[in-house]
Parts: structure tokens; C-alpha cells; sequence
């Protein structure tokens, strides 16, 4: 996969099926390089699979469609180029979509009540004249914020305290298609002092459950509950009681009961919840404490389904399991849940009607495809990944099993490039450390393949997908286990005579920076490292990131270790990349490493990207993530070039060409642009929920 190759990939979200089961629509989403936006349409999908998949909408951006419960409408959210997301209502039968809504920061995922006359949403309502609601003033010129309260921004979203989440309702008329008849405006039925998400319907439709932090404490700690409220508006009522975060609440058919997404017990502090499992539970509708259904120590939620699914009396769940996720069907009645999809795959969403189920599922040559499940029978219904298939530039992974000096297994992968090698190595750490690597298409893992590097990736203990004493062995000890992990994993992958033991780099994010600097710090065996949006001191970054109130104490314990404190141990060339609007981990984080590599003369550079967040390299500008790409290839290519011979080939070569200078490389294009790395000086040549 070449950096260019961003704009065929494909990427499917979650399926809503018709309720008589015979039409899936999903919202698929891809890069579009040459207007550096992101385009979405919703496509059909025969789910017997008599017709292949094809476009149903048109719009720039479309996204979360929901089928009616009678099946005459499908709702769905639509922006425009540069708006913001407003609710669309498409009729099935056929016509043009109507547009519902006029949100001023944009309208949530549409939910229909069970009779098909409403629709529930989740929106931001802006402070008068801020946030461009007034024409005149624009955000520098804003007054200034009183802040008052630890949770009052948030990465890739800002401040929230002056645009809080609210539940809204609007009641459709008999036709709303009818030009005639006025649409009515949709009403708000919540205050927003809680920073309400996740709406769902009651069965009998008079009530309406959500998500808000609203007890005394909601300012310090992370305990979120299930809330009821009448669908005319009114005070809310509390359900669940105790120290949960609940998520994603929905009515059982009976209504007496709730389902929800959860981690149960957060202890006294509420805030316990450093790799603790969020898994399916069930509370009384009438109030009570929440009830696991699954055992939160074996399971962990990895779908990204927005809804508890139920149907068919069952709730359906993806669940990580060792670099997968699994999908569930859990008996409502307690029976034994059975396992629908399994192996090398990643159930991305899912969705339920007439008894039929369809999911999302993603593998390592494909970010997602429709499968549809029907009694037992599993029918692949799309093809979205053939296009980046079609490149022949995507390539397998090795799965692995390591165990180390204590006796721990570790798991993961090698990805190697074609031809004999031996290859360039590249161990990357992925974030978190509660997440997991696994059996899904990584744009990086394959884009660094493809330029000639075998990758190494694992997950060592921090990660999830392996139970929960696997996952809390690092809790208060970061750099300690899964330093050991890393290395003994990545040590057994170089035993492979197709790697090149002696040229191995080491790339980390978030979490995975971190462990990233502080491996630098402990030895000098990497040619060249990347840290990126990284946490590199925990002091700092207490006060800075969005999360850091309480997540420093929560993972990394009262005495953690700090990069930065140690960083005059570093001698690796090392680039450093950030995000300039990174909340997350604030990009001072990223400069003063820097900083420090810099005062010791340590071959290094800082690469900034304005106007994003922690989450460039997922879902940033096409055209910043094309950069990141082309400016971590340089980097390599500077360090750890692929070619026999390494860096004085390399300058061998340029003093044979247009560069007179024997000691720098030549000038590498980087997105349109050129990039000159500094030479290495004399000797160093070869000498880190957040993810």
C-alpha cells in the first residue's frame, strides 16, 4: 500500500437491516485526496445476496442510517462540504430525501420511536454568540470562558460546557413529504447538565433513556448513569445506582428491563476503571444496580455498533478476543451465548432485522465487508476492499505467540515484504495501552510493508482482548512489563532470517509513544525512532490533557516514570510528530522532547500539524495523513534505508548527483514539498483511553 493509496480505502460503518430483513444500508466512507475532505454515501445491500450492493444516496456526506420500525422511511444524517451533520428522511418506496433538521453545531445519529412518528437525536446547543451563531463575531473574538469544572473539554470536540449535548425530539406529521404541511420544529427534552448522549426509546414510546453524569460528584470521577425522562420533557429520573459508566441503554421488549454497555463497578472513587471491561449488563427500568451479564474480567466491547443490540430475544455483542473481535449472541434468558462470527476478523457493527443479522467485519486485507448470518449460514455480501485489493500491494500477517522470560505469553503479529530479505524491521507500539493490535487492515502496517520494511507488532500486557489480569499487569507500572513484553516478542520475530536484526526502528502513539522515548532512553539498539503524539512527561501532562485530571493517576500511579526526566540518555535519531490542536496529549508534550533531544545534539526534527487533534492518523485532514505518510517514509529512508548498504550507499549516490555535499542525503519530495533530513553526525548512524 503506497501513501496514495489512502483514497481507495473503503471503510463501511455500521448496517442497519430492514425489518423484514431483506435490505441492509450502510454508510461507506473514504478519503478523498484531491478536495482533502471525506466523502460518505449509504449503499443498499440485498442481503440474500441476489443483487450486488449499490449507492442510494449522493450527498457529500452521509452517514448512520436507521430504517423505520414499519420500514417507509430511512432516516440518516447528511453534511454538506464544510456543515455540519443535519437529519435526512428518505422514503423506501422511492423520491428524494427531505431534510429534517437545522442544528447550529449539527444534529447526532437519528433514533426512531417504536411507531414510527419520531425521531430522538443528541445535539450540542451553543451559548448565544459563540461557535459562529452570531455573524459578527468570530471565534477569536468571543468573551473570554469561566472555567469552573476538571471536565470541560474534549479532544476533537473542545470546550463543552458553553455547547452542552441535549436530547431532541421531533414529531413527524402524516406525510412528511407533503410540501403543504409545515414540519414541525423538533423540541428539547433535556437541559444538557449532564452532557446527555446515547437516547433510546421505551416499547410503549412515552419514554426516552439517555446517558448523563448528573450526581454530586459528576465533576470528579467517571461514574455515568442511565437516565429516564418523559418524551413531552420534564425532570429526569435515575436508574442505575451505583458507581458504573453506563453506555448505550436499551429497552428490553417487555420494557422492564435495560441493557446497557458497562463498566460496573468503578469503586468508591468512581474512577477504578484502568483496564477494567466494558460488557453487556442489565438493570431494572424501575432503578436498581447494574447486573453483569458477561463477566467484565474475561470480556471487553470492540465493536463500534452506536446501540446495545437486541433481537430475537438476545443481545448481540463484539467481544475482543486475542487481536479479534468476536460477535456474540447472548440469550436474554440467561441461556448459553452462542458465537456467530470468529477467527481472524474484527466485527466493526452489526445490525438486526427479521431475523436476520448483518455485520461489518474487517480482516487484514480489508477494513470491512457485509456478511450477512442467517441460520447458521454466513453469505459475504460486498466487495468495498476491492479496489485497494485490486493494487496487489496489500499483504498478509504471521501470527505469533512468544513467551517470555517470566513465563507470559505474548501475542502478535510479523508482516514481511516480499523477496528473500533480510529486511529493514520497524516495532511498532500501538496505544492505549487498553487496546489491542489485530486481524484488521492498519493503513501503516501495510503502507511501511510495501516500502520494503517487515513489521513487528504486538500486544503485551496493557493491552485488552485478554482478560483482565493481563490487561491491569501495568496499572501504576508503565515501562516496566510491557517494556520487558515488547522487546522479548520483538527479539523472537528477529530469530526469522528474513529480518534484519542489526536495522530495526521502533515507531509508538499515544501510550505507544511513550513506551516508545522511554525504550530510547533504556538502550541504544534502534537505528532510528518516531515518537508520536506521545506522552512523554505525566507531570505536565495531569494539568494539560483532557483526560489527564484523572487518567495519571488512574494508569500511570503516583511515582510514574517520565521520558523526558531521562531523555539525556537518548542518543537515537528520533522524530518527533504532534498535532497542534492534540488535546489528548497536548503538543508541549511533543516539543519539549524535542527540546531536550535538540540541546544534546541528537539528530532529530519536530513535525507539526495544524488544526488537528489526537486523532490524525485515523480520521485527520486526507491531505495532513498523505503528509505523515511521506514525511515517516523520509524518515526511514533517511535512517533506515531499505536498500543493502544503508545510509553511505545512500550518500555514496548523492555525491554522484546533483548534491555536491557528501554528508546529507539528497532533498526528498514530501507532498509537493522538499524535506532535507540532517546528517547523521559521526557515529550515530546506527547507533507511549489514549491510542
Amino acid at each position: 500500500m503506497r501513501p496514495a493509496d489512502l483514497a481507495l480505502l473503503h471503510t463501511p460503518g455500521t448496517p442497519t437491516v430492514s425489518p423484514d430483513g431483506r435490505m441492509a444500508v450502510v454508510a461507506v466512507g473514504r478519503p478523498d485526496l484531491d478536495a482533502d475532505t471525506y466523502r460518505a454515501q449509504l449503499w443498499a445491500v440485498p442481503t440474500d445476496g441476489s443483487a450486488p450492493a449499490r449507492p442510494l444516496t449522493s450527498g457529500a456526506r452521509d452517514s448512520a442510517p436507521a430504517f423505520s420500525p414499519d420500514g417507509r422511511w430511512l432516516a440518516y444524517l447528511s453534511a454538506a462540504d464544510g456543515g455540519h451533520p443535519q437529519v435526512h428522511l428518505l422514503p423506501t418506496a422511492g423520491g428524494a430525501p427531505r431534510r429534517l433538521t437545522d442544528a447550529p453545531l449539527g444534529a447526532g445519529a437519528p433514533v426512531w420511536s417504536p411507531d414510527s412518528r419520531r425521531l430522538a437525536w443528541v445535539a450540542r446547543v451553543p451559548e448565544a454568540g459563540r461557535y459562529r451563531t452570531a455573524e459578527d463575531v468570530p471565534p477569536e473574538a468571543e468573551p473570554p470562558r469561566l472555567v469552573t469544572r476538571l471536565r470541560h473539554r474534549v479532544d476533537d470536540v473542545g470546550y463543552t460546557a458553553d455547547r452542552p449535548s441535549c436530547v431532541f425530539v421531533l414529531d413527524l406529521p402524516d406525510d412528511p413529504f407533503d410540501d403543504t404541511a409545515e414540519l414541525p420544529g423538533p423540541r428539547q427534552v433535556t437541559d444538557g447538565h449532564g452532557e446527555d448522549t446515547d437516547v433510546a426509546w421505551s416499547p410503549d414510546g412515552r419514554t426516552l433513556a439517555f446517558v448523563s453524569a448528573r450526581h454530586a460528584r459528576a465533576d470528579r470521577d467517571l461514574v455515568r448513569d442511565v437516565w429516564l425522562v418523559p418524551v413531552t420533557g420534564g425532570e429526569p429520573r435515575r436508574v442505575t445506582r451505583g458507581r458504573g459508566e453506563c453506555r448505550l441503554p436499551a429497552f428490553d421488549p417487555s420494557g422492564a428491563s435495560i441493557y446497557v454497555t458497562a463498566r460496573p463497578d468503578l469503586g468508591p472513587d468512581g474512577l477504578d476503571v484502568a483496564a477494567r471491561g466494558l460488557t453487556l449488563c442489565r438493570v431494572p427500568a424501575a432503578g436498581g444496580p447494574l447486573q453483569p451479564v458477561l463477566d467484565p474480567r474475561d470480556t471487553h466491547r470492540g465493536d463500534d455498533t452506536p446501540a446495545t443490540v437486541l433481537a430475537g430475544g438476545a443481545a448481540l455483542v463484539g467481544v475482543e478476543r486475542r487481536g479479534s473481535v468476536a460477535l456474540l449472541r447472548v440469550p436474554l434468558d440467561g441461556g448459553t451465548p452462542e458465537t456467530l462470527v470468529e477467527g481472524p476478523f474484527t466485527v466493526r457493527g452489526f445490525g438486526a432485522g427479521g431475523g436476520v443479522v448483518v455485520a461489518t467485519v474487517g480482516h487484514d486485507r480489508s477494513a470491512g465487508e457485509l456478511v450477512a448470518l442467517t441460520s447458521g449460514r454466513r453469505r459475504l455480501l460486498t466487495g468495498f476492499g476491492s479496489a485497494l485489493g485490486a493494487t496487489g500491494r496489500l499483504h498478509r500477517s504471521t501470527e505469533r505467540t512468544v513467551v517470555t522470560a517470566d513465563g507470559t505469553q505474548v501475542h502478535g503479529w510479523v508482516t514481511v515484504p516480499e523477496g528473500p530479505g533480510p529486511h529493514p524491521v520497524l516495532l511498532t507500539v500501538h496505544g492505549g495501552p487498553f487496546t489491542q493490535y489485530g486481524w484488521s487492515l492498519l493503513d501503516e502496517t501495510q503502507v511501511y510493508v510495501s516500502a520494503g520494511y517487515a513489521v513487528v507488532q504486538c500486544n503485551p500486557r496493557g493491552s485488552s482482548g485478554y482478560g483482565e489480569e493481563h490487561a491491569r499487569a501495568v496499572v501504576g507500572a508503565w515501562g516496566d512489563r510491557d517494556a520487558h513484553d515488547v522487546l522479548a516478542f520483538l527479539d523472537a520475530a528477529l530469530a526469522d532470517p528474513a529480518l534484519d536484526a542489526d536495522r530495526v526502528g521502533v515507531h509508538g502513539g499515544s501510550y505507544g509513544g511513550f513506551l516508545t522515548a522511554l525504550l530510547l532512553t533504556r538502550t541504544h539498539r534502534f537505528a532510528a525512532a518516531v515518537v508520536e503524539r506521545a506522552v512523554t512527561d505525566p507531570v505536565s501532562f495531569v494539568g494539560s490533557s483532557d483526560i489527564g485530571w484523572w487518567y495519571a493517576a488512574a494508569y500511570m500511579g503516583t511515582e510514574p516514570v517520565s521520558p523526558l526526566a531521562e531523555a539525556a540518555s537518548i542518543r537515537t535519531p528520533t522524530l518527533v510528530v504532534h498535532s497542534e490542536q492534540d488535546e489528548r496529549c497536548p503538543v508541549e508534550q511533543g516539543r519539549r522532547l524535542f527540546v531536550a533531544l535538540q540541546q544534546r545534539g541528537v539528530p532529530s526534527a519536530l513535525l507539526l500539524f495544524p488544526g488537528e487533534g489526537h486523532e490524525l492518523s485515523r480520521s485527520g485532514r486526507p491531505r495532513h495523513r498523505l503528509a505523515r505518510f511521506e514525511h515517516l517514509l523520509a524518515w526511514w529512508d533517511r535512517w533506515l534505508p531499505v536498500a543493502a548498504g544503508g545510509a553511505h550507499a545512500s550518500r555514496s549516490r548523492a555525491s554522484s548527483g546533483a548534491s555536491p555535499d557528501t554528508t546529507s542525503r539528497p532533498p526528498t519530495r514530501v507532498h509537493g514539498k522538499t524535506a532535507t533530513w540532517p546528517a547523521s553526525p559521526a557515529g550515530t548512524g546506527r547507533p507511549p483511553s489514549m491510542s
